[in-house]
């Protein structure tokens, strides 16, 4: 999938000063992730149970 279809938004886990923002597009399939600075860049994608786990460690830490 082109990133140019993909609705993007900022994670809420970026920081509030905009200098280290991560940007995200969900899919039925996936969780597209990218660098909000390098757009052009390719983007990983992680399926949603793998995004699921991802996010509970990440608020227990």
């Amino acid at each position: 999938m082109s990133t140019s279809r993909l609705n993007w938004f900022k994670s809420s886990y970026s920081t509030a000063q905009g200098d280290n923002c991560v940007e995200v597009a969900v899919t039925e399939q996936a969780v597209h992730v990218r660098d909000s600075k390098d757009v052009a860049r390719p983007y990983f994608a992680v399926g949603r149970e793998g995004w699921d786990r991802f996010l509970r460690f990440a608020a227990r830490s």
